[in-house]
């Protein structure tokens, strides 16, 4: 097992490898904590290429056993380079990292799968969560190739898109009145009643840490080095932190050298604790959510101030995005790219943006932009783009129409 213990972030309190998610001194986030020195004379950068074509080529730094036949597993996604998109925004280099290309089309799935190999290490049966709707998905799929239970609690009134393919994979779905929060609060609750695998309530330490996968591939596919900055969606503040977690683990082991990436966080408006935090130089306090970006409206984010301490520790910057311009964002990454990517993705767009402007980007960085989820799972931002020609199956008609002699 490649982690010893787990430790609590706020008190340092050290747990065994359970499945709790809480410090049981202070009620801090617990996270596993590795023996580096034990892991850096046999993690080197030939073994890892010669490791399996997922996240799981990076088990020696994750919390679980890595599965000797892993199903359907997630990870290694295209990191793809948009000259176009670099020169529209203005940055000297531009890669898009797609974690569309994950089964269920997003992140997420890199966490479901860290959790539910513990899950099924402490001989759970059931997967469970509190979802604003991709955690749903990689939840009810990873269940459904496993021969698991799965039950997913999400906020009335979620996208139908993320809704509909979670129910296809067989999962049973909550929709709870209220917000996401309410949601976290509920499942937070029912940890302690049921003999579930909450995946980001008692075992949050693990499925965190999946988090740390896509740093790892970033500094491999870009040749074992490091960029001048990463742009990355902010929702529980998980993700961000995260990242920045792997990219200090792989400089602590000597795997890629450099200073860490600047890391730039974004935000919806209508939903910016952390980045509202940042601005103002104080703690996260909560929000009530009210964004269209639903994949980012969590308005207590448990992760909120390590976020913050990410930011800071690297120089980076967390910026809100006007609810106005996330469409136009999102259009703007589609047509220099060619990736349609979630209201997320168009927040990132605009944080960037909003990072050159306020100079943490310079003109000369090369930068990475996460695009953590599909555009086909939240189209209202641009819906209202779509405007066809209707036309008779008449080629002289279109012709003409065109102005092109017959």
């Amino acid at each position: 097992m490649p982690a010893i213990s787990l430790r609590c972030r706020s008190c340092g309190h050290e747990v065994g490898l359970d499945g709790v998610g809480a410090c049981e001194k202070c009620w801090g986030p617990l996270e596993p904590v590795y023996d580096l020195d034990e892991i850096r004379p046999r993690l080197t950068r030939e073994k890892i290429a010669a490791g399996p074509p997922s996240l799981w080529r990076y088990g020696a730094l994750l919390p679980v056993e890595t599965p000797v036949d892993p199903r359907l597993p997630p990870g290694l996604t295209p990191l793809v380079q948009a000259p176009r998109l670099a020169e529209a925004i203005g940055v000297r280099e531009l890669w898009l990292k797609l974690d569309t290309a994950n089964p269920t089309h997003s992140f997420k799935d890199r966490v479901v799968a860290v959790a539910c190999a513990k899950a099924q290490e402490l001989g759970l049966r059931t997967l469970a969560c509190s979802s604003t709707g991709n955690l749903a998905g990689a939840v009810a799929a990873r269940a459904a190739v496993e021969g698991l239970d799965a039950a997913v609690f999400c906020p009335a009134g979620l996208e139908r898109e993320k809704l509909l393919s979670t129910a296809a994979y067989g999962a049973t779905i909550y929709e709870v009145r209220g917000s996401y929060d309410d949601c976290s609060r509920l499942t937070v609750e029912l940890s302690f009643e049921l003999p579930w695998a909450f995946v980001n309530v008692n075992l949050r330490s693990y499925y965190a840490e999946g988090s740390k996968t896509v740093a790892f591939e970033i500094a491999e596919q870009l040749g074992w080095r490091l960029p001048d900055a990463v742009v990355c969606p902010v929702a529980s503040g998980a993700l961000f932190s995260k990242i920045g977690k792997g990219f200090g683990e792989f400089i602590d082991l000597g795997l890629v050298e450099g200073t860490p990436p600047r890391l730039i966080g974004a935000q919806a408006q209508g939903c910016d604790p952390v980045a509202a935090a940042f601005r103002e130089e104080r703690p996260v306090t909560p929000v009530r959510p009210q964004t269209t970006a639903s994949s980012l409206a969590i308005g207590n984010p448990a992760d909120g101030d390590h976020a913050l301490a990410a930011a800071r520790a690297c120089g980076g910057s967390i910026h809100s995005v006007p609810e106005d311009e996330i469409g136009q964002n999102m259009l703007l990454l589609a047509e220099n790219s060619g990736v349609f990517g979630e209201a997320a993705a168009g927040i990132c767009v605009g944080a960037l943006r909003e990072a050159l402007r306020q100079g943490t980007v310079t003109a000369d960085d090369s930068v990475v932009l996460c695009v953590t989820g599909d555009g086909l799972k939240t189209p209202g931002p641009v819906a209202d783009r779509f405007a066809s020609v209707e036309i008779e199956a008449d080629a002289d008609a279109l012709l003409e129409q065109l102005g092109v002699a017959v």
